[in-house]
């Protein structure tokens, strides 16, 4: 059974041509807001409001990206659908997130290539290891049969001492 805000806020998300997961988010966030409060939307004050996002940011410790979906969802209900201005929603602003990427030690490369079997895939992920390749260039990754030129050679050989290519793993 829908209620009159879900209804409401399904309505104005799909004016206003967000993504279908987009939409999901943003009315997830308000039916955990109603049921923080146990409250429709409609009746929660200004101070309710800031008190959840404390909450969720300091008790539940939410992550930056969870507290932005959060505040983006309400934000929208209370802006376009309920036409509410308040201070609050000016005020709270997620932190950015920073995360550094994962980088393995050589063991732990050498125990992912080990579990390939197959040949032609071992030297396909060690060639895309020991180049730094990103998915979208290795997924593009070619290897010409015929070269036509040393001049058109994307890899012309060096001038100087030669380094010998090291067998990964």
């Amino acid at each position: 059974m829908m209620t009159e805000w879900y209804q409401k806020a399904n309505d104005a998300l799909q004016l206003n041509g967000l993504g279908e997961r987009t939409q999901e988010a943003y009315v997830r966030a308000l039916r955990m807001l109603c049921e923080f409060y146990h409250k429709t939307p409609d009746q929660i004050s200004e101070s309710e409001l800031q008190q959840y996002f404390l909450h969720r940011k300091n008790r539940d410790r939410w992550s930056p990206n969870t507290m932005r979906i959060c505040y983006c969802g309400i934000r929208f209900f209370f802006l376009h659908v309920l036409k509410r201005d308040w201070h609050t929603l000016d005020l709270v602003r997620a932190q950015s997130e920073r995360r550094l990427p994962a980088v393995l030690s050589l063991e732990e490369v050498r125990a992912i290539l080990g579990c390939v079997r197959t040949p032609h895939n071992r030297a396909f992920l060690s060639t895309v290891y020991a180049c730094g390749l990103r998915l979208q260039e290795a997924q593009h990754l070619e290897i010409s049969r015929h070269r036509q030129s040393a001049q058109n050679d994307p890899c012309p050989p060096r001038q100087g001492r030669q380094r010998p290519l090291r067998a990964a793993a």
